[in-house]
Protein backbone atom coordinates (compact mmCIF):
# COMPACT_ATOMS: atom_id res chain seq x y z
CA UNK A 1 0.00 0.00 0.00
CA UNK A 2 1.68 3.53 -0.48
CA UNK A 3 1.87 6.01 1.80
CA UNK A 4 -1.32 8.19 0.01
CA UNK A 5 -3.85 4.96 -0.09
CA UNK A 6 -6.24 5.70 2.29
CA UNK A 7 -8.23 2.40 1.58
CA UNK A 8 -9.28 0.46 4.34
CA UNK A 9 -8.02 -2.90 5.31
CA UNK A 10 -10.92 -5.11 5.40
CA UNK A 11 -9.50 -8.01 7.92
CA UNK A 12 -9.48 -4.70 11.14
CA UNK A 13 -13.11 -5.36 10.95
CA UNK A 14 -14.90 -8.52 13.08
CA UNK A 15 -18.11 -9.60 11.75
CA UNK A 16 -19.71 -6.71 13.10
CA UNK A 17 -17.82 -4.73 12.44
CA UNK A 18 -17.82 -5.94 8.36
CA UNK A 19 -22.04 -5.39 8.70
CA UNK A 20 -21.25 -2.52 10.07
CA UNK A 21 -19.06 -1.07 7.19
CA UNK A 22 -21.68 -2.13 4.40
CA UNK A 23 -24.70 -0.53 5.99
CA UNK A 24 -22.54 2.79 6.06
CA UNK A 25 -22.06 2.02 2.21
CA UNK A 26 -25.56 1.80 1.78
CA UNK A 27 -25.42 -1.57 1.05
CA UNK A 28 -26.79 -5.01 2.51
CA UNK A 29 -24.81 -6.41 5.68
CA UNK A 30 -24.66 -9.80 4.27
CA UNK A 31 -22.13 -8.77 2.29
CA UNK A 32 -19.40 -9.25 5.51
CA UNK A 33 -20.75 -12.89 5.32
CA UNK A 34 -19.81 -12.90 1.53
CA UNK A 35 -16.36 -11.14 2.08
CA UNK A 36 -15.14 -13.07 5.15
CA UNK A 37 -15.86 -16.69 4.13
CA UNK A 38 -14.19 -15.66 0.96
CA UNK A 39 -11.35 -14.69 2.77
CA UNK A 40 -11.06 -17.29 5.40
CA UNK A 41 -12.80 -20.52 3.59
CA UNK A 42 -11.42 -20.02 0.37
CA UNK A 43 -8.39 -17.88 1.16
CA UNK A 44 -8.94 -15.40 -1.45
CA UNK A 45 -7.69 -12.03 -1.08
CA UNK A 46 -8.56 -9.94 -4.21
CA UNK A 47 -11.99 -8.39 -4.30
CA UNK A 48 -12.19 -9.05 -7.78
CA UNK A 49 -12.44 -12.76 -7.89
CA UNK A 50 -15.06 -12.57 -4.98
CA UNK A 51 -17.50 -13.63 -7.71
CA UNK A 52 -21.09 -14.21 -5.89
CA UNK A 53 -20.39 -10.40 -5.54
CA UNK A 54 -22.08 -8.02 -8.29
CA UNK A 55 -19.50 -6.40 -10.44
CA UNK A 56 -20.81 -2.99 -9.49
CA UNK A 57 -20.17 -3.39 -5.83
CA UNK A 58 -16.79 -5.06 -6.55
CA UNK A 59 -15.60 -2.17 -8.27
CA UNK A 60 -16.75 0.28 -5.54
CA UNK A 61 -15.77 -1.68 -2.94
CA UNK A 62 -12.03 -1.77 -4.60
CA UNK A 63 -11.58 2.13 -4.85
CA UNK A 64 -12.82 1.47 -1.00
CA UNK A 65 -11.14 -1.50 0.69
CA UNK A 66 -8.92 -3.79 0.26
CA UNK A 67 -7.46 -7.00 2.16
CA UNK A 68 -4.19 -6.44 3.61
CA UNK A 69 -1.69 -8.98 4.93
CA UNK A 70 1.76 -8.84 6.53
CA UNK A 71 4.66 -10.07 4.51
CA UNK A 72 6.17 -12.82 5.88
CA UNK A 73 10.09 -11.81 5.44
CA UNK A 74 12.07 -15.27 6.96
CA UNK A 75 10.82 -18.69 7.58
CA UNK A 76 12.65 -21.09 10.08
CA UNK A 77 12.66 -24.66 11.02
CA UNK A 78 13.44 -26.25 13.69
CA UNK A 79 14.70 -29.83 14.05
CA UNK A 80 11.73 -30.58 16.54
CA UNK A 81 9.14 -29.50 13.45
CA UNK A 82 8.50 -25.66 14.95
CA UNK A 83 8.22 -23.39 12.54
CA UNK A 84 9.15 -19.59 13.21
CA UNK A 85 8.42 -16.70 10.51
CA UNK A 86 9.02 -13.06 10.86
CA UNK A 87 6.34 -11.28 9.80
CA UNK A 88 6.47 -7.79 8.52
CA UNK A 89 4.44 -4.17 8.86
CA UNK A 90 4.84 -1.10 7.44
CA UNK A 91 7.79 1.24 8.87
CA UNK A 92 10.24 -1.84 8.75
CA UNK A 93 8.95 -3.29 11.99
CA UNK A 94 8.35 -6.94 12.27
CA UNK A 95 7.40 -9.68 14.44
CA UNK A 96 7.50 -13.31 15.14
CA UNK A 97 4.83 -15.83 14.86
CA UNK A 98 5.64 -19.89 16.01
CA UNK A 99 3.83 -22.56 15.19
CA UNK A 100 4.13 -26.13 17.59
CA UNK A 101 3.40 -29.27 15.94
CA UNK A 102 2.33 -31.95 18.55
CA UNK A 103 0.98 -35.92 18.16
CA UNK A 104 -2.82 -34.10 18.43
CA UNK A 105 -2.66 -30.90 18.10
CA UNK A 106 -0.92 -27.65 16.14
CA UNK A 107 -0.04 -24.38 18.19
CA UNK A 108 0.36 -20.78 16.72
CA UNK A 109 1.52 -18.32 19.14
CA UNK A 110 0.49 -15.09 17.93
CA UNK A 111 2.20 -11.24 18.43
CA UNK A 112 -0.12 -8.48 19.58
CA UNK A 113 2.47 -5.60 19.68
CA UNK A 114 5.70 -5.12 17.96
CA UNK A 115 8.13 -5.49 21.42
CA UNK A 116 6.74 -4.66 24.31
CA UNK A 117 6.57 -1.98 26.68
CA UNK A 118 6.06 -4.21 30.10
CA UNK A 119 10.41 -4.78 30.64
CA UNK A 120 9.65 -8.46 32.49
CA UNK A 121 13.63 -9.45 33.52
CA UNK A 122 13.61 -12.65 31.91
CA UNK A 123 11.85 -12.37 28.89
CA UNK A 124 14.47 -11.30 25.41
CA UNK A 125 11.39 -9.60 23.72
CA UNK A 126 11.43 -7.01 26.58
CA UNK A 127 14.95 -5.66 25.28
CA UNK A 128 13.85 -5.03 22.26
CA UNK A 129 11.86 -1.81 23.66
CA UNK A 130 8.16 -1.03 22.36
CA UNK A 131 7.14 0.18 18.95
CA UNK A 132 3.56 -0.13 18.84
CA UNK A 133 0.28 -1.76 18.73
CA UNK A 134 -0.82 -4.39 15.91
CA UNK A 135 -3.57 -3.63 14.03
CA UNK A 136 -6.70 -6.29 14.37
CA UNK A 137 -5.35 -7.14 10.75
CA UNK A 138 -2.11 -7.58 11.90
CA UNK A 139 -2.88 -10.06 14.37
CA UNK A 140 -5.21 -12.15 11.81
CA UNK A 141 -2.78 -11.93 9.25
CA UNK A 142 -0.45 -14.02 11.10
CA UNK A 143 -2.62 -16.82 11.47
CA UNK A 144 -3.77 -16.36 7.92
CA UNK A 145 -0.28 -16.93 6.71
CA UNK A 146 1.14 -19.55 8.63
CA UNK A 147 -2.24 -21.57 7.76
CA UNK A 148 -1.73 -20.85 4.20
CA UNK A 149 2.39 -21.55 4.31
CA UNK A 150 1.02 -24.79 6.63
CA UNK A 151 -1.72 -26.07 4.62
CA UNK A 152 -5.01 -26.22 6.12
CA UNK A 153 -5.01 -29.92 6.72
CA UNK A 154 -2.73 -32.97 7.99
CA UNK A 155 -4.89 -36.54 7.89
CA UNK A 156 -8.26 -35.27 7.62
CA UNK A 157 -7.41 -32.21 10.38
CA UNK A 158 -6.05 -28.89 10.06
CA UNK A 159 -2.95 -28.23 11.43
CA UNK A 160 -3.14 -25.14 13.07
CA UNK A 161 -6.06 -26.37 15.99
CA UNK A 162 -4.92 -23.64 18.75
CA UNK A 163 -4.39 -20.44 18.72
CA UNK A 164 -2.14 -18.99 22.07
CA UNK A 165 -1.93 -14.61 22.08
CA UNK A 166 1.28 -15.35 23.92
CA UNK A 167 3.91 -13.88 20.89
CA UNK A 168 5.65 -10.45 21.52
CA UNK A 169 3.51 -7.81 23.41
CA UNK A 170 1.11 -7.76 26.07
CA UNK A 171 -2.39 -8.44 24.77
CA UNK A 172 -4.57 -6.39 26.69
CA UNK A 173 -2.63 -3.08 26.38
CA UNK A 174 -4.08 -3.63 23.36
CA UNK A 175 -7.39 -4.92 23.63
CA UNK A 176 -9.62 -3.57 20.87
CA UNK A 177 -7.62 -4.80 18.07
CA UNK A 178 -6.77 -7.66 20.11
CA UNK A 179 -10.21 -8.87 20.83
CA UNK A 180 -11.39 -8.06 16.79
CA UNK A 181 -8.66 -10.32 16.23
CA UNK A 182 -9.92 -13.01 18.22
CA UNK A 183 -13.60 -12.87 17.49
CA UNK A 184 -12.27 -13.73 13.66
CA UNK A 185 -10.74 -16.78 15.02
CA UNK A 186 -13.54 -18.04 17.21
CA UNK A 187 -16.54 -16.60 14.61
CA UNK A 188 -17.67 -19.61 11.81
CA UNK A 189 -17.16 -16.97 9.35
CA UNK A 190 -13.61 -16.82 10.19
CA UNK A 191 -11.47 -19.65 11.72
CA UNK A 192 -14.20 -21.59 13.58
CA UNK A 193 -12.27 -22.36 16.96
CA UNK A 194 -13.80 -22.98 19.96
CA UNK A 195 -13.45 -20.53 22.99
CA UNK A 196 -11.05 -22.76 24.51
CA UNK A 197 -8.60 -23.14 21.99
CA UNK A 198 -8.18 -19.88 21.89
CA UNK A 199 -6.15 -18.09 24.76
CA UNK A 200 -4.84 -15.14 26.16
CA UNK A 201 -1.64 -14.75 27.99
CA UNK A 202 -1.55 -11.79 29.82
CA UNK A 203 1.29 -10.60 32.35
CA UNK A 204 -1.60 -9.15 34.76
CA UNK A 205 -3.30 -6.22 33.80
CA UNK A 206 -6.10 -6.37 35.84
CA UNK A 207 -8.65 -3.87 34.45
CA UNK A 208 -8.30 -6.15 30.89
CA UNK A 209 -8.68 -8.97 32.84
CA UNK A 210 -12.28 -7.89 34.02
CA UNK A 211 -13.28 -5.87 30.53
CA UNK A 212 -12.09 -9.35 28.58
CA UNK A 213 -14.46 -11.23 30.69
CA UNK A 214 -17.93 -9.22 29.75
CA UNK A 215 -16.86 -9.01 26.13
CA UNK A 216 -15.50 -12.00 24.48
CA UNK A 217 -15.27 -16.11 25.60
CA UNK A 218 -11.59 -16.81 25.28
CA UNK A 219 -9.59 -19.09 27.70
CA UNK A 220 -6.96 -17.02 29.64
CA UNK A 221 -3.13 -17.76 30.50
CA UNK A 222 -1.59 -15.72 33.41
CA UNK A 223 2.18 -15.07 33.52
CA UNK A 224 2.67 -15.56 37.34
CA UNK A 225 6.29 -16.37 37.93
CA UNK A 226 6.48 -15.73 41.72
CA UNK A 227 3.84 -17.05 44.61
CA UNK A 228 5.02 -13.10 46.70
CA UNK A 229 4.95 -9.73 45.37
CA UNK A 230 8.49 -8.50 45.94
CA UNK A 231 9.94 -11.42 43.74
CA UNK A 232 7.20 -10.83 41.15
CA UNK A 233 7.80 -7.32 41.10
CA UNK A 234 11.34 -8.14 40.52
CA UNK A 235 10.59 -10.56 37.32
CA UNK A 236 7.55 -8.51 36.47
CA UNK A 237 7.85 -5.20 36.94
CA UNK A 238 3.48 -4.18 36.29
CA UNK A 239 2.92 -6.65 39.61
CA UNK A 240 3.54 -2.69 41.17
CA UNK A 241 0.57 -1.57 39.68
CA UNK A 242 -1.45 -5.04 40.32
CA UNK A 243 -0.49 -6.71 43.23
CA UNK A 244 -0.64 -10.46 43.19
CA UNK A 245 -3.65 -9.98 45.53
CA UNK A 246 -5.72 -8.12 43.07
CA UNK A 247 -4.75 -10.38 40.35
CA UNK A 248 -6.12 -13.38 42.29
CA UNK A 249 -9.46 -11.72 42.73
CA UNK A 250 -9.48 -10.93 38.59
CA UNK A 251 -9.09 -14.33 38.19
CA UNK A 252 -11.34 -15.96 40.41
CA UNK A 253 -13.83 -13.65 38.68
CA UNK A 254 -13.02 -14.55 35.35
CA UNK A 255 -13.97 -18.40 36.00
CA UNK A 256 -16.88 -17.81 37.88
CA UNK A 257 -20.19 -18.33 36.77
CA UNK A 258 -19.67 -17.37 32.36
CA UNK A 259 -16.86 -18.64 32.32
CA UNK A 260 -16.88 -22.31 34.24
CA UNK A 261 -13.15 -22.91 33.14
CA UNK A 262 -9.92 -22.90 34.93
CA UNK A 263 -7.07 -20.46 34.52
CA UNK A 264 -4.05 -21.61 33.18
CA UNK A 265 -1.16 -20.07 35.52
CA UNK A 266 2.55 -19.49 33.59
CA UNK A 267 5.43 -20.06 35.69
CA UNK A 268 9.00 -19.55 34.41
CA UNK A 269 11.88 -21.31 36.75
CA UNK A 270 14.78 -19.45 36.85
CA UNK A 271 17.77 -20.86 38.67
CA UNK A 272 17.80 -19.93 42.53
CA UNK A 273 15.37 -17.12 41.86
CA UNK A 274 11.89 -18.62 41.99
CA UNK A 275 12.57 -22.25 41.94
CA UNK A 276 13.07 -23.15 45.91
CA UNK A 277 10.47 -25.60 47.58
CA UNK A 278 9.56 -22.93 49.79
CA UNK A 279 8.41 -20.81 46.16
CA UNK A 280 6.41 -23.72 45.66
CA UNK A 281 4.62 -24.21 49.09
CA UNK A 282 3.58 -20.79 48.99
CA UNK A 283 2.32 -21.61 45.53
CA UNK A 284 0.17 -23.68 46.19
CA UNK A 285 -1.37 -22.08 48.86
CA UNK A 286 -1.96 -18.92 47.11
CA UNK A 287 -3.78 -20.95 43.79
CA UNK A 288 -5.42 -23.13 45.67
CA UNK A 289 -8.22 -20.55 45.74
CA UNK A 290 -8.13 -20.59 42.25
CA UNK A 291 -9.43 -22.79 39.83
CA UNK A 292 -6.47 -23.43 37.84
CA UNK A 293 -3.90 -25.29 35.93
CA UNK A 294 0.17 -24.58 36.38
CA UNK A 295 2.60 -24.65 33.39
CA UNK A 296 6.31 -24.85 34.64
CA UNK A 297 8.18 -23.08 31.95
CA UNK A 298 12.14 -24.03 32.14
CA UNK A 299 13.32 -20.70 31.37
CA UNK A 300 15.45 -20.20 27.80
CA UNK A 301 18.36 -18.32 27.46
CA UNK A 302 19.20 -15.22 25.62
CA UNK A 303 21.91 -12.89 24.83
CA UNK A 304 22.64 -10.43 27.98
CA UNK A 305 20.71 -12.18 30.74
CA UNK A 306 22.51 -13.52 33.87
CA UNK A 307 19.44 -15.96 34.59
CA UNK A 308 19.78 -19.20 34.34
CA UNK A 309 17.28 -22.01 33.76
CA UNK A 310 16.73 -24.53 36.58
CA UNK A 311 18.47 -28.31 37.15
CA UNK A 312 16.22 -30.78 36.17
CA UNK A 313 15.92 -32.31 39.17
CA UNK A 314 15.03 -28.91 40.68
CA UNK A 315 11.90 -28.76 38.17
CA UNK A 316 11.10 -32.28 39.48
CA UNK A 317 10.63 -31.55 43.13
CA UNK A 318 9.26 -27.86 42.01
CA UNK A 319 6.62 -29.95 40.31
CA UNK A 320 6.47 -32.40 42.69
CA UNK A 321 5.59 -30.14 45.79
CA UNK A 322 2.67 -28.76 43.68
CA UNK A 323 1.50 -31.82 42.84
CA UNK A 324 1.21 -32.55 45.89
CA UNK A 325 -0.55 -30.10 47.09
CA UNK A 326 -3.31 -30.69 44.47
CA UNK A 327 -2.29 -28.90 41.62
CA UNK A 328 -2.08 -29.40 38.02
CA UNK A 329 1.45 -29.22 37.26
CA UNK A 330 2.90 -30.05 33.97
CA UNK A 331 6.26 -28.82 32.44
CA UNK A 332 6.00 -27.70 29.21
CA UNK A 333 8.61 -28.96 26.43
CA UNK A 334 11.36 -26.77 25.16
CA UNK A 335 10.45 -26.43 21.43
CA UNK A 336 12.39 -24.55 18.65
CA UNK A 337 15.53 -23.47 20.27
CA UNK A 338 17.56 -24.34 17.91
CA UNK A 339 15.69 -21.38 16.01
CA UNK A 340 15.61 -19.09 19.28
CA UNK A 341 12.01 -19.63 18.92
CA UNK A 342 11.06 -20.99 22.83
CA UNK A 343 9.05 -18.99 25.19
CA UNK A 344 10.58 -16.06 25.86
CA UNK A 345 12.77 -15.66 23.24
CA UNK A 346 11.16 -13.87 20.41
CA UNK A 347 12.80 -10.87 19.41
CA UNK A 348 11.02 -9.71 16.00
CA UNK A 349 12.53 -6.23 14.92
CA UNK A 350 11.49 -3.08 16.53
CA UNK A 351 11.80 0.68 15.83
CA UNK A 352 12.09 1.18 19.64
CA UNK A 353 10.52 4.21 20.42
CA UNK A 354 11.02 3.91 24.22
CA UNK A 355 15.42 4.11 23.78
CA UNK A 356 14.70 0.63 26.21
CA UNK A 357 17.22 -1.70 23.64
CA UNK A 358 19.95 1.35 23.35
CA UNK A 359 20.46 1.68 26.93
CA UNK A 360 20.88 -2.04 27.58
CA UNK A 361 23.10 -2.44 24.93
CA UNK A 362 25.22 0.37 26.69
CA UNK A 363 24.73 -1.64 29.68
CA UNK A 364 26.18 -4.72 28.47
CA UNK A 365 29.01 -2.68 26.70
CA UNK A 366 30.17 -1.07 30.23
CA UNK A 367 29.93 -4.42 32.43
CA UNK A 368 31.03 -6.91 30.07
CA UNK A 369 29.58 -10.54 29.64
Amino acid sequence: MSADDKRVNLLDFDEAGLRAFFTAMGEKPFRAQQVLKWVFHQGETDINAMTDIGVALRGKLQELAEVRLPVIIDEQRSTDGTVKWLMGFNGGNAVETVYIPEPKRGTLCVSSQIGCALNCSFCSTGTQGFARNLTASEIIGQVWLAAQALGHERNGRRRITNVVMMGMGEPLLNFDAVVSAMSLMRNDLGFGFAARRVTLSTAGLVPGIYRLRETLDVALAVSLHAPVDDLRTELVPLNRKYPIAELMRACRDYVSEKHKRSVTFEYTLIDGVNDHPEHAHKLVKLLRTVPSKLNLIPFNPFPGTSYRCSSAERIAEFQEIVMRGKLIATVRKTRGEDIDAACGQLVGKVQDRTKRSARIKLQMAETGP
